[in-house]
């Protein structure tokens, strides 16, 4: 009896994969877990897993045109905009807070390939660390954006009552405030990371591994504080404050201004959504399979595959930021340019054309200065 038993046990057990807590960009995805309902361990056929090719192909290659490109255009905004630090304009500021928290969140990547090719062999102090600060920039980030758009709400909708709040100190200490917030809600990640062994005892990984039932119920709070703070409450500020640009802009006489700004508007919240709803979308469905949603070998495969693609699309958010907040200024390419020309990066460029925009570059500064020093 007890032998029929056992092989029914056996053919029952057979066939397929369960893992409930896969985490988002420092681990790797085991093959053996429980299953959701009663505690019976399902095994998927692991040959020829397609989450291989993406942690060895799909993922280190985006990431790494996300590291240079993102690297490139913050550290450019960067350096600009700390060679005049005495003299920036309010939305400025929020971009030099933003630039760093963008190049700080670019950093981690290098180590999130590494982990999803070869495992974690950094050690545990730099698990807990990076797990860290790839969440506080994350958070930090998303929370600027809204400042920005926040900011351009006061400078236009409310010119004249936010004279006495839009300044520089207020707009510092802010920004202060919000670095510490972010480390507040980040912070139990050092906590409950750390380096274990998989079912390869040679590969190690870089997940919520202390405490048990603990490190499983923050990461529960770290998806909800995902959402919130990462994605519904910035774009919820954005949508309202630049809806209220556009608005007043609408109703005002500056018909080259308000073109140029009401296009900005919507394409940052438009290019914001496009970046970080797919993976919000992604994340909730897998947060639904960790409290116990039913999911079958084939489907659990491709969820995960869809939080790699997913997530490296909201992380390329960082390369965007620069172009969408800075470069599209007169006054920051103008500052580029001379940086560039001592540089003797652009001394051929420049000789070739200045005769043919000096006339257009003069009149189009003469236009558009008031907008990018308002509006953008």
């Amino acid at each position: 009896m007890v032998t029929h038993i056992k092989a029914n046990m056996e053919q029952i057990t057979e066939k397929v994969i369960y893992d409930v807590f896969p985490d988002d960009l420092l681990n790797d995805y085991e093959n053996v877990t429980e299953g959701p309902s009663d505690g019976v361990v399902y095994i998927c056929n692991n040959e020829n897993n397609p989450l291989h090719l993406f942690h060895s192909v799909f993922q280190p290659l985006v990431y790494s045109v996300v590291f240079f490109l993102g690297l490139t255009g913050n550290g450019l905004l960067l350096t600009v905009l700390l060679k005049r630090r005495r003299n920036l304009r309010i939305t400025e500021i929020y971009l030099l807070h933003l630039a760093l928290a963008d190049l700080l969140l670019l950093f981690t990547l290098p180590f999130a390939v590494t982990q999803g090719v070869a495992g974690w062999p950094f050690g545990n102090f730099l698990c807990k660390l990076l797990g860290l600060v790839n969440r506080l920039n994350l958070v930090c980030g998303s929370l600027l954006l809204a400042c920005i758009s926040f900011d351009r709400y006061l400078a236009i909708v409310h010119a004249i009552p936010s004279l006495q709040t839009r300044r520089p100190k207020t707009v510092h200490l802010t920004c202060a405030l919000l670095w510490l917030l972010c480390l507040f809600v980040t912070i139990p990640n050092m906590v409950f990371l750390s380096v274990k062994e998989e079912n390869n005892p040679t590969r190690l990984s870089c997940s919520y591994n202390n405490h048990g039932i603990h490190a499983s119920n923050w990461k529960l709070t770290s998806r909800f504080i995902t959402h919130l703070l990462c994605f519904f409450l910035p774009l919820l500020i954005m949508g309202y404050c630049y809806t209220s640009v556009i608005i007043t802009l609408c109703q005002s006489q500056r018909s080259l201004e308000k073109q140029g700004a009401i296009r900005l508007a919507l394409l940052v919240t438009l290019v914001f959504c496009l970046c970080w709803l797919p993976y919000n979308i992604t994340i909730f469905m897998h947060t639904l399979v960790m409290l116990g949603a039913e999911q079958s070998c084939h489907s659990r495969t491709t969820l995960e595959q869809a939080i790699i693609v997913t997530e490296s699309i909201g992380f390329s958010h960082c390369c965007l930021n620069p172009i969408l907040y800075a470069f599209i200024g007169v006054r920051f390419r103008r500052d580029l340019l001379q940086l560039l020309a001592k540089m003797k990066c652009l001394r051929v460029c420049l000789s070739g054309q200045r005769t043919n925009n000096l006339n257009r570059v003069s009149v189009s500064e003469a236009v558009t200065t008031t907008t990018s020093s308002q509006y953008i």
